[in-house]
């Protein structure tokens, strides 16, 4: 059964690849302001990852089975959402609020069958403790350009995971696409990695 990531990630596209090497790409123009956040985190980040996984679904015109992957990660601390930054102030803030403490990071995934038009999501929540950060260290961070493009304005495979105390759960959730997580729902839907 075919594959595809709805996803231009680069970090999910690597992660994916260590399940298996036989994935399509096709990225979702899903409008995520049309998901509005209730105050429930792991509801947000499934709805996220469903309505970008339907998106490449509604788009798809052949009648091969397929299985479409949605993802979606955000970083949830006192109550907000914290997405992308959308400049270099909204990450120093980012940083700064997330300095000597701890944050959850969520990731959800949707999985839709294309043929039966079976949809599965779920989540996965872990904890990240982030040590105390000097204004200079979060100005230096943020000069790489890393934080950019990433929930939290922190990427914890690369400059940001210095900053990372400790984590409590999946370390590839945090990361982008929680590998057992995907796994287990892979199969789950009948693909046999």
């Amino acid at each position: 059964m075919k594959i595809i990531l709805a996803s231009a990630s680069e970090r999910r596209q690597e992660l994916l690849n260590r399940l298996t090497g036989e994935f399509d790409i096709n990225v979702s123009n899903f409008d995520e302001s049309t998901i509005p956040f209730n105050g429930s985190f792991h509801h947000y980040v499934m709805e996220l990852a469903r309505g970008k996984a339907l998106e490449v679904e509604n788009r798809l015109s052949d009648a091969e089975e397929k299985i479409i992957i949605g993802c979606d990660t955000i970083v949830a601390f006192n109550g907000k959402v914290l997405g992308k930054p959308k400049d270099k102030e909204d990450a120093f803030k980012m940083l700064r609020e997330l300095s000597d403490a701890e944050h959850e990071v969520y990731s959800g995934i949707a999985l839709v069958n294309t043929k039966t038009k079976r949809v599965i999501t779920d989540f996965v929540c872990t904890k990240v403790k982030f040590s105390d950060l000097s204004d200079e260290e979060i100005k230096r961070y943020i000069n790489t350009e890393e934080p950019m493009d990433k929930a939290g304005a922190y990427g914890i495979q690369g400059i940001g995971g210095i900053f990372v105390e400790k984590i409590h759960g999946c370390y590839y959730n945090v990361v982008g696409l929680p590998l057992n997580k995907l796994y287990c729902m892979l199969r789950e839907m009948g693909v046999n990695l």
